[in-house]
């Protein structure tokens, strides 16, 4: 494996809350996943899996209440199936028809520093080395070039991105120390039909959370 640092930035952010079940609440910090998503926005093949191992906060944590149009409904599936199988259907979603405004607690000006681990899945790709990979990756994301946009938990939420190849000279995390109660790591897809959430308790010490392995006693079901 090998490790790299991206510093994500953004207007607005929002990590939401599984447990809200109407208005979107973000956590304090990035999740794991959303983290993960962003990485695999700038290079995502089969034979890699990123790892995300410390996010570390560098600006302070401040809120914004946002009032937002949502759709609430999606196109359905046998709709799409019935198309497909004619040639012919209605696809459309009439956002009139669907529109609910709902309250939103979000994040503003916030900026992240995250490291992750490159596995390369030999067994996915056996004619190719981890190298390739690695040399892909870093092109790219020095280049500011991403197969989608990264987003910060909301699609509508872009997400500025820069390579970081020495931490060392860049400034440091905000001054925060605390609990952060428990946060969602990432989904289980052993059952594509039906992934599980995966929670572990974060803590945010001198303004980094560390990550623990997915595999590890500290991530739970």
């Amino acid at each position: 494996m090998k490790t790299y640092c991206l510093e994500l930035t953004g207007s607005f952010a929002c990590f939401t809350r599984p447990e809200m079940k109407v208005e979107r609440v973000s956590y304090d910090v990035m999740t794991p996943s959303a983290a993960r998503a962003c990485f695999e926005a700038i290079l995502w093949k089969p034979a890699i899996r990123w790892h995300i191992r410390k996010i570390e906060v560098l600006k302070p944590i401040r809120w914004i209440n946002l009032r937002r149009n949502e759709v609430a409904g999606v196109v359905s599936t046998r709709n799409v199936e019935t198309a497909m199988k004619s040639g012919t259907g209605d696809l459309g979603l009439y956002i009139e028809d669907e529109r609910q405004q709902r309250a939103g607690l979000f994040l503003r000006d916030v900026a992240y520093r995250v490291h992750a681990d490159m596995e390369f899945r030999r067994e996915a790709d056996p004619s190719s080395t981890a190298m390739k990979y690695q040399e892909m990756f870093e092109r790219r994301a020095s280049k500011g070039q991403c197969v989608n946009q990264p987003y910060l938990g909301c699609r509508e939420f872009a997400a500025g991105f820069r390579l970081i190849p020495e931490t060392t000279t860049e400034s440091a995390a905000i001054d925060e120390t605390r609990d952060l109660g428990f946060m969602l790591h990432d989904l289980d897809f052993s059952k594509p039909s039906d992934p599980q959430p995966r929670f572990f308790r974060a803590r945010i010490e001198n303004g980094a959370v560390n990550v623990p392995a997915w595999d590890s006693e500290g991530v739970r079901g």
